[in-house]
């Protein structure tokens, strides 16, 4: 099976207000009788700022398409470009660099047990190059801000699910990146904490002018986006505008 999904935005994708550009994305998995094609000919174009929700089956390739974009799967037909950098063809060092604009948040929370909240989010500084003033008052702020202040010291156990992700969103927003990359992240978490979680994500977003892509079957949280994507097995597809 094979997937397919354009964008209806007619925005240039050369145009510099891109985060992401993709044009004729093809991605396969597997060798010779057993190569599968998982996404074809994708086109799609997400502004700076933009918060877009892709929808669609399980299996209809969206993680794929995640992780392409976040550079964390080589880039094998197309073109895919993230803030203006190519990553078709792109070496390791690019592919590097091109993480580190990125901010990764995960069904899991991912967070290490045996470290803080505190710990867990400071883990994502030690590849900037920021004194630890910088680093505290970063910490302090963005856990202040998701609602942990008061747990700055706790470890994972101690914490709620809602309250762990919320830890995984202020890691992935500490080091300020221009993009969050966010894959089910209300799965696992009740109505309630899913929609607190995910409201929180927007109004920090917004105020650092990030731009967020988040795969989701939550159809609790569909308000929030300014532009929801569905995926789909064969040629359908549909783009739906939030407001």
């Amino acid at each position: 099976m094979t997937y397919t999904i354009s964008s209806l935005s007619s925005t240039d994708p050369s145009t510099s207000d891109n985060a992401i550009a993709i044009l004729n994305l093809n991605h396969y998995y597997g060798h010779g009788s057993l190569r599968k094609q998982v996404l074809t000919d994708i086109n799609l174009q997400i502004q700076r700022g933009e918060i877009v929700l892709l929808t669609g089956p399980s299996g209809s390739g969206k993680t794929t398409l995640l992780t392409l974009i976040g550079g964390l799967r080589s880039v094998q037909s197309g073109s895919l470009k993230i803030l203006g950098d190519e990553l078709l063809n792109a070496n390791r060092e690019q592919l590097t660099l091109t993480r580190r604009k990125i901010g990764y948040i995960f069904q899991a929370h991912n967070l290490l047990n045996f470290l803080t909240a505190y710990q867990n989010v400071e883990m994502a500084l030690e590849i900037q190059h920021v004194s630890a003033l910088e680093a505290n008052t970063r910490i302090t702020d963005i856990l202040t801000a998701v609602g942990l202040v008061e747990r700055l010291h706790y470890y994972p156990e101690a914490l709620s699910g809602g309250q762990k992700q919320r830890v995984a969103i202020a890691r992935a927003l500490v080091s300020q990146p221009q993009i969050i990359l966010a894959d089910e992240p209300t799965a696992a978490l009740d109505k309630k904490s899913g929609r607190d979680v995910v409201e929180i994500l927007e109004k920090l977003a917004k105020e650092q002018g990030c731009t967020i892509l988040l795969v989701t079957h939550d159809n609790r949280i569909l308000d929030l986006a300014d532009r929801i994507i569905t995926m789909e097995d064969g040629l359908q597809n549909r783009t739906k505008f939030g407001g």
